[in-house]
Order: C-alpha cells, then sequence, then structure tokens
C-alpha cells in the first residue's frame, strides 16, 4: 500500500488542510471559481475558513434546482446530472466566465482556475453510497494553454454529513496537488488521500490533460489507483482512455476473458471469437448489448516480481489494437471479478477461461480466508446468472482436455460434476487444433532469444507492433512479417 493513510507514521508529516488552503489563498496570482452541486459547498469552505480568500476565490456557487443548473449549464440528453459530461460542461461553462470578466490587461500575472463537481450522496434509505465528478481546469502560467484533472468517486461511508466532509477534504487535496505536485503526477495521486481513509472514498477513474501532462499516460495512472488501493479495478477502451467502469457495463451481458495475455496469441483471439459466438445465442443475452472484457489481475502483472509498467503497457497496447476493453483488476479470485461485474448488471455473464484456469478455481486453497471455504466462493461465483466456456488444452502427452476428462482434487469431484451436469460449464467444440500447441511464455521466450517464429503464434498485426515498438524487450529489426 503506497497510500499515506491516518495511523501512519507519516500521518503527522502532511500539511494541514488549512495550510494546504492558505498556501493557494496567499498565491497572489492564483485565482478562480468553485461550482459545487450536490453535497453542499464544501470545497470552497476550506478556503474561506483559512483566511485570505479574497484574494482567490472570484465566485462560488452551487446550482441545485434542476431548471436553473440547466439554464446555467445546458441540458443533458439522458436528464442525468452526476456525469462526466456535466462536469466537463461546468468547467467548460466557469471558465468561459472568468476569462469573459476578469481581463488579461488589468491581471496580467493571473493563472486562472475552475474547481467544480457534481456529486450524490448517501440516500435516505441508505440503499445507495452516492459518487461523484470532481475536476480541476488550471493554468501554471498566466499565457499557457488550460490544464485539467477530473475524477470519479465512489462514497463509502454510511452518512451524508461525513461524505460532504470528505469531498471537502478531497477537493482540497486536488487543488493543492494541482498547483503544487502536478510535476510529480504519481504521488500527487496517492497525496489526494491526505488526511483521508480508503474506507471513506474510492477513486476509480482519473484523467489528466493539458500541456503539462502531455507526458502522462493515463492507463499508467489507472494502474497506479489499483496499486495504492485506491480501487479494486480500473477499465480503458480501445483508443486508450481512461473509462468509468459503470458506464460501460451498466446492464449489460458481460463476456470475461483474464489472462496474462503477454503477449496475446491466436489462441486468446480464438477463445474469445469462439466463446463469443456462444454467448450471444443464449436466449438470455443480447448481441447488441453485450460488452466483452479483457482482464488482467494485478497477480498477473507481478508474476515477475514488482509490477513493470513498461511489460504492463505493452500488453495493454497490443490488446488495444486489437479493439478490446481492458480492465485492470485486483481480484485474484473468479468469484470476486464476478461480484464486482454484478453490481452493475444482472444479466447474463460468461468466462471464458482454459483447463488450466478451471482446475485452480477447484483448489481448495485459494479460499482459505472465507469462513464458508469453496462452497462460500462457488455460491458467490455461480448463484448469479454465469456459465463458463471452457477452452481445450493438449496435456503433456498430447492427449486433449476438456470438460469431460480434466482432473480435479478427489475431494471436489462431485462439486464439480454438479455445476458440470447443470450446463454452468461448457466445452468450445469450434476451437482450432492448430493451435493448441501455442503458449504466450513460448513467444516471449523466442522474443527475448530473438528466435524465429514466434510472429506465425500471433494474431494479424501484433508481430508487426511489437517489432514496430520495440515491446517485450524485442531486439530485432529484421524485416516484419505481419503473418
Amino acid at each position: 500500500m503506497e497510500i499515506t493513510l491516518k495511523g501512519d507514521k507519516k500521518f503527522e508529516d502532511i500539511p494541514s488542510l488549512k495550510t494546504k488552503a492558505l498556501r493557494i489563498n496567499l498565491n497572489e496570482n492564483i485565482y478562480g471559481t468553485f461550482a459545487e452541486i450536490g453535497a453542499g459547498q464544501e470545497t470552497v469552505r476550506q478556503f474561506f475558513r483559512a483566511g485570505g480568500a479574497s484574494g482567490t476565490i472570484a465566485k462560488a456557487m452551487s446550482a441545485y434546482d434542476k431548471d436553473f443548473s440547466d439554464a446555467i449549464y445546458g441540458s443533458e440528453a439522458d436528464g442525468r446530472y452526476v456525469t462526466e459530461a456535466r462536469l466537463l460542461k461546468m468547467l467548460d461553462h466557469e471558465i468561459r466566465l472568468i476569462e469573459e470578466r476578469i481581463t488579461r490587461d488589468k491581471h496580467p500575472n493571473k493563472m486562472f482556475f475552475s474547481f467544480a463537481n457534481t456529486v450524490t450522496t448517501i440516500d435516505f434509505a441508505k440503499q445507495y453510497k452516492g459518487h461523484g465528478w470532481v475536476g480541476i481546469r488550471y493554468q501554471v502560467e498566466p499565457d499557457q494553454e488550460y490544464n485539467e484533472i477530473t475524477l470519479h468517486l465512489r462514497f463509502k461511508e454510511n452518512d451524508a454529513r461525513l461524505q460532504q466532509e470528505t469531498l471537502g477534504v478531497l477537493g482540497t487535496n486536488l487543488i493543492y496537488g494541482a498547483f503544487y505536485k502536478y510535476n510529480e503526477p504519481k504521488k500527487l495521486l496517492r497525496y489526494l488521500y491526505d488526511h483521508l481513509h480508503k474506507d471513506q472514498l474510492e477513486i476509480d477513474t482519473i484523467n489528466f490533460s493539458g500541456p503539462i501532462f502531455k507526458d502522462v499516460d493515463n492507463r499508467l495512472m489507472s494502474l497506479q489507483l489499483v496499486k495504492n488501493g485506491m480501487t479494486d479495478a480500473v477499465m480503458f477502451d480501445p483508443d486508450g482512455n481512461n473509462v468509468l467502469p459503470a458506464r460501460i457495463l451498466y446492464k449489460k451481458n458481460i463476456l470475461a476473458l483474464r489472462g496474462s495475455f503477454r503477449p496475446v496469441t491466436k489462441v486468446n483471439m480464438d477463445m474469445y471469437q469462439k466463446s463469443l459466438d456462444m454467448f450471444i445465442k443464449e436466449n438470455k443475452v443480447d448481441k447488441d448489448n453485450t460488452k466483452v472484457i479483457f482482464e488482467i489481475t494485478l497477480s498477473n502483472l507481478r508474476a515477475e516480481g514488482e509490477i513493470d509498467e513498461q511489460d504492463f503497457m505493452d500488453r495493454a497496447r497490443l490488446l488495444c489494437s486489437l479493439g478490446q476493453t481492458v480492465l485492470i483488476s485486483n481480484f485474484q479470485e473468479y468469484y470476486k471479478l464476478v461480484e464486482y461485474f454484478s453490481q452493475y448488471s444482472k444479466n447474463r455473464m460468461g468466462l471464458a477461461m482454459g483447463v488450466n484456469n478451471l482446475v485452480d478455481i477447484f483448489d481448495e486453497k485459494y479460499y482459505r480466508h472465507l469462513s464458508g471455504g469453496i462452497l462460500e466462493a462457488f455460491g458467490k461465483l455461480f448463484f448469479k446468472d454465469l456459465r463458463v466456456y471452457l477452452y481445450p488444452m493438449l496435456d503433456e502427452n498430447g492427449n486433449l482436455m476438456n470438460s469431460e476428462n480434466l482432473k480435479v482434487h478427489p475431494r471436489m469431484k462431485e462439486l464439480y460434476k454438479f455445476f458440470k451436469y447443470n450446463g454452468k460449464v461448457v466445452d468450445i467444440s469450434d476451437y482450432d487444433p492448430n493451435i493448441l500447441s501455442v503458449f504466450s511464455r513460448e513467444v516471449l521466450r523466442k522474443i527475448a532469444n530473438n528466435e524465429d517464429g514466434w510472429e506465425t503464434m500471433l494474431p494479424e498485426g501484433i508481430a508487426k507492433l511489437i517489432k514496430q515498438k520495440c515491446l517485450f524487450g524485442c531486439l530485432t529489426e529484421a524485416p516484419l512479417n505481419n503473418k
């Protein structure tokens, strides 16, 4: 855990909220507006209380009435107010106003900013904890283009007042970090939790943009969120943009493939295509409402020890080039992955996996931390509307292994039969028999040793990309074979 949390020895060394707000207020060149909707004006309150706010705050406002809000920022096509689109409209509007109303001729040294949030706190029935979007658009030089940091948070506390206070702390940390820690974005990320605990809130999406962040890869920043324990999972789309998992997964039929994808091989893509073909034929699956997710766990990223960020980026770049949506998670066990998806969708789900992965699922050692052991895990895994699509493999003797002849521990045989013969595990029969001997570790070995022949084990275009970008330590500069 890299976050400095309450109770940590370093906690006393963290600047107080008042110190942070006062440092902003006493900087005569920082000047801007606050627009906070849905949880009170909790952030700007920190700056008013610190003193000297008149030199920093041009305006503070809330527009709680929906008609007023629409009149100021425009209406949303989907009628929702706690969205990224709403946050960006707020930032656009407020920056435009300050540029129009505060002239550069009169204030040549001012660095303008706009802080905004649109948030919903816990409801009275305490069924929905609440969430929100928070962002800042700002300059660090008066004549510079604007920079931007936006993030999505989920509250974990069960009291609206506490959630409001948490939001105020987070907002203050964000503004302070934006101005004084922007050259160290990884540290800026950790400092968002100053005076906060991971049990108070989760940050599951963050994006940096603008000239001072031109070298920041938002996928790496997503990885930091998971590494730091700020969230259990992050997602990015085929274009490499960080996206909110809830928006992508909401009420979808979900098919997930877990792997190291180091690199992605023909076997991975055959498993994907054949399982998808089977999945969309299910009577509870809507093809147009189906989302395929390629998932990499931190345990896979740590397979060689500490997480190699360049190695992670190599894998992500290849999957994105194939048009895939990627999830990075902290879920070592499959049942946790299914529970995560179930937050967003009650529709039928599928898991595509190889024989070895299914055998591991039936290994009791992974569930010793559960009071109900493997039975509890399988209750969480299979009580949902879930089906496993099993891709065969060849054993050491060249024999084909599938759901009919795979070997689980003798104590697990009856449990396995129960799920198998109740239709929870189905074989992928229309597989390509010519690629069963392809393994990513063998491809990686050949790449590292500059051997020939690995190109044919990969999907079209992947070998070319590996050579062009010198991914996974590729050394060759030979003419490209794109087979």
